[in-house]
């Protein structure tokens, strides 16, 4: 047993090479192995326990995503510094190196520090989260990845975009996911003068009623906007769950209310104007 432990001890204790002054042993590689191994386990362990939590509705898809991400980056940042500490690597030496290469390139990478920075903020205020559906700059995407630096959104074409986190801190961002999950949406119609407008109001309501994606509570509502210039003006307001696809929810009421109205003989008028053309004869305007 002792020419057994011995022999062990020999083998962990054999120099592989020497770096900086400093042999590296078996032994060091060996404790920067189980380093590795044991932020592995912690980091299947720490995701479990937040699977578990989702899954009895203690967080959200998006809360759960984020603390295994700053889980992910805190444990990888120690594991580094372990590792390194383990293959007897000057920390100091590398820590003054690291600072005089920041300054050296100083502005040229203000941006990257603005996009790690606002990953953070991302993660940590929760205002924007994995599975969320959001509208930056016009474009309506639902959030699949909030990475350290940039995030990436996949929009209604179905193209995954990569976005700066900057670009989604700095900039105003609609966020239609609420704690309620409904939202509300509108449709806009006009109809001739003239037309039954208590018969109209029936049809926008039943139209949106009918609708699969429509919600039955809150119900829909339907306001006489205004008297226009070619129309009397009417508003059908529905709460949805589909954020994502509303568009396609609007277009197929839109296509319910059209024939509607065409089974009723409701017309929806078009601007129209009169034109009067002047010629001048003998000195005198003349129609």
């Amino acid at each position: 047993m002792k020419n057994i432990l011995d022999a062990i001890g020999e083998f962990l204790n054999f120099k592989l090479f020497t770096y900086n002054k400093s042999e590296i042993l078996v032994l060091d590689v060996a404790e920067s192995v189980l380093i590795i191994l044991l932020a592995y386990l912690l980091l299947r362990w720490i995701k479990k326990i937040l699977l578990r939590a989702y899954r009895k509705d203690r967080l959200t898809v998006g809360q759960q995503f984020a603390y295994y991400q700053l889980s992910k980056y805190f444990i990888g940042a120690i594991t580094v510094i372990l590792v390194l500490a383990s293959i007897k690597v000057d920390l100091k030496g590398l820590w003054l190196g690291s600072a005089a290469l920041l300054v050296g390139v100083g502005f040229g990478i203000q941006q990257l520090f603005n996009d790690l920075l606002s990953g953070f903020l991302l993660l940590f205020e929760n205002t924007v989260r994995v599975g969320d559906i959001v509208e930056v700059d016009g474009m309506v995407c639902r959030v699949k990845e909030i990475g350290i630096r940039t995030s990436r959104v996949k929009n209604r074409d179905g193209i995954v975009v990569v976005l700066p986190n900057s670009k989604i801190v700095s900039n105003s961002v609609i966020n239609w996911t609420t704690e309620s999950r409904l939202t509300r949406f509108t449709v806009s119609v006009g109809v001739a003068y003239g037309s039954p407008v208590d018969q109209v109001r029936n049809i926008l309501l039943d139209c949106a009623a009918r609708h699969n994606e429509v919600s039955k509570s809150p119900k829909p509502i339907c306001r006489f906007v205004d008297f226009g210039d070619s129309s009397l003006d009417f508003d059908l307001l529905f709460w949805s769950k589909n954020n994502f696809r509303i568009e396609d929810v609007k277009s197929d009421i839109r296509f319910m209310i059209d024939n509607e109205f065409r089974k009723q003989g409701i017309r929806i008028p078009f601007p129209q104007r009169d034109v009067h053309l002047f010629r001048e004869r003998e000195g005198d305007l003349e129609e």
